[in-house]
C-alpha cells in the first residue's frame, strides 16, 4: 500500500474512533457516551472492573483495613464516592445544597458490618441514580452538565482502581473477575 493509501486508512480509522468507535455504526450522542462511561464505572465490566464488582464479597473488617500509612481503606473510598456522587446528583436535580466547608477527609468514613452492607447498597443506588438522571435529562441540561458528568465518571474510575489495588495487594481479589 502506498503512503497515501496508509494515510487515508489511518484517517478513516481515526474518524471511526472519534465517531464512536469501530463497533458503532453511527456517532455516539453525548447521552450515549456519558451513559457508557457511567455504566463501565458502575456495573458493566469492559476495559476495567466496575465499582459493584470491586466491592462485592468484602467484609466490613476487610473494607476497614488500612495500611497505617495514612492511605484510605476500601470502605473509606466507597463512602467518599457516595458523598460526592450524591452531592453532585442533588445539584444536577436542582436541589440547593449547603456550601461544603469541611475537610474532604471527612468524606472518608468507617463503619461496622451492617453499615458496610448499607454502604455497598448506597454506592449502587447513587451510581444507578446518575445513570437514570442522564437517561432522563433534557438535551439542554445534558449539554450543560456533560463535562462535570464525564469528570464524575473519571473520579469514580480512579477510586475503583484504588479499591482493586488494595484488594490485590491484600490477596482479597480473584483474578478470574478481571485485572490479573
Amino acid at each position: 500500500m502506498k503512503k497515501t493509501g496508509i494515510a487515508k486508512l489511518l484517517f478513516a480509522l481515526g474518524f471511526l474512533v472519534l465517531a464512536g468507535g469501530v463497533h458503532s455504526q453511527s456517532p455516539l450522542s453525548i447521552r450515549q457516551l456519558l451513559l457508557e462511561q457511567l455504566r463501565t464505572t458502575h456495573t458493566s465490566k469492559e476495559w476495567f472492573v466496575p465499582a459493584n464488582q470491586a466491592v462485592a464479597g468484602l467484609t466490613a473488617e476487610q473494607a476497614n483495613w488500612d495500611d497505617g500509612q495514612g492511605n484510605h481503606s476500601i470502605g473509606q473510598l466507597a463512602t467518599h464516592l457516595i458523598f460526592w456522587n450524591e452531592r453532585m446528583l442533588k445539584q444536577f436535580h436542582g436541589e440547593q445544597l449547603p456550601a461544603f466547608e469541611s475537610d474532604n477527609q471527612e468524606t472518608f468514613t468507617r463503619f461496622n458490618q451492617s453499615e458496610w452492607e448499607t454502604t455497598i447498597q448506597q454506592l449502587d443506588e447513587v451510581l444507578s441514580g446518575w445513570e437514570d438522571a442522564v437517561t432522563n435529562a433534557s438535551e439542554e441540561q445534558l449539554n450543560k452538565w456533560a463535562s462535570t458528568i464525564a469528570h464524575i465518571g473519571t473520579h469514580n474510575a480512579y477510586h475503583v482502581g484504588q479499591i482493586l489495588y488494595i484488594r490485590k495487594d491484600r490477596g482479597w481479589w480473584d483474578a478470574d473477575n478481571g485485572v490479573k
